[in-house]
């Protein structure tokens, strides 16, 4: 039986530090068990339904692979494949699959879909992205950072550029929750919101996190532990916010030289996907509209051994895996 049984997994705000550190040793343990050939399909007969209005590789094969190796069965409904909202309302999409599901899966919009969903569900809904929270990466993130340093108290997080969205909203909110410390390191208007600033602040008042927001960036990464970015442009943003954001965010771009004024033994992380080459349609559309080659990130920076994205892309599956099983 799961530690948080019954629960949703939404976001951050609504976990203890306990319970949040507790769901990364889960997860590390399930990495071990998996590593080792342990089988752990203890959750045979269960059945989960995974909603996605926008798509992904690394959220559904993360929540497929941990469905199938804890014994369970997944349905998938892209984004043609449900009448969420469109012919069925939320509130009665809810009612349906958890008549029929032990678990559901949301990655989409608002966060206000998710919550519904969650309120008028009988089981456990889990958030795998919305426009304003990715909790599920961040468990994968912070998993990994543990793994790479022991712990996650003190170590400094600099997330470079839009800092306004789910990524730097939900970094923050994790960092303020376990005792880290956060910087948004970008122009102004592209801090995270006012409010949940406000939010984190007092919950850093009771963990010793702390929180700043630099527009220079060597003074955001001296002594960083890691450095974090992530796309300039998100899902569903039209192409014409492309010219601006290159524009204002390309002195924020993940250089050597931005590595190398950093903690000497400090990682670079993204949640992936990167356009850190021209070898993706979007890459070489924008690399022949705008002359370059690469965007929030070097090539350099991002092959290199500094680069652990790859282990934090396998974490989300480990840690996809540990919330699924905590829950139910």
């Amino acid at each position: 039986m799961g530690f948080l049984k019954g629960r949703d997994f939404l976001k951050l705000l609504d976990f203890t530090p306990a319970e949040i550190e507790k769901l990364i040793d889960t997860a590390i343990d399930y990495k071990q068990k998996k590593k080792n050939g342990v089988f752990h399909d203890d959750y045979k007969g269960k059945n989960i339904a995974l909603i996605f209005e926008k798509t992904s590789t690394r959220t559904r094969c993360s929540f497929e692979v941990a469905a199938h190796d804890l014994g369970m069965h997944v349905t998938y409904l892209d984004p043609t494949g449900s009448q969420i909202g469109k012919k069925e309302s939320i509130a009665d999409t809810a009612r349906v699959l958890s008549s029929i599901y032990d678990g559901i899966e949301y990655r989409g919009y608002g966060q206000e879909i998710v919550e519904e969903l969650a309120k008028y569900s009988k089981v456990p809904v889990w958030n795998g992205l919305t426009n304003e929270f990715h909790p599920t990466q961040i468990l994968a993130d912070f998993m990994t950072i543990k793994e790479q340093f022991g712990s996650l108290k003190g170590i400094k997080l600099v997330y470079m550029g839009d800092a306004r969205y789910n990524m730097g909203n939900s970094l923050m909110v994790g960092c303020a929750k376990m005792g880290m410390e956060f910087v948004a390191c970008a122009p102004e208007k592209y801090f995270p919101n006012k409010e949940l600033i406000k939010t984190c602040e007092e919950i850093a008042k009771t963990t010793g996190a702390k929180l700043s927001f630099n527009t220079s960036v060597d003074e955001a990464v001296k002594g960083a532990n890691v450095i974090y970015t992530d796309v300039w442009v998100s899902m569903g943003e039209p192409d014409s916010v492309w010219e601006e954001r290159i524009k204002e965010l390309s002195p924020y771009r993940v250089t050597t030289s931005v590595m190398n004024k950093a903690d000497k033994n400090a990682v670079f992380m993204h949640c992936l996907p990167a356009f850190h080459d021209l070898k993706t349609v979007i890459g070489k559309e924008m690399g022949k509209k705008f002359g370059i080659t690469e965007m929030e990130v070097t090539d350099e920076v991002f092959e290199s051994e500094r680069s652990i994205v790859f282990e934090e892309a396998e974490n989300r599956m480990h840690t996809i895996k540990a919330v699924m099983a905590s829950t139910l």
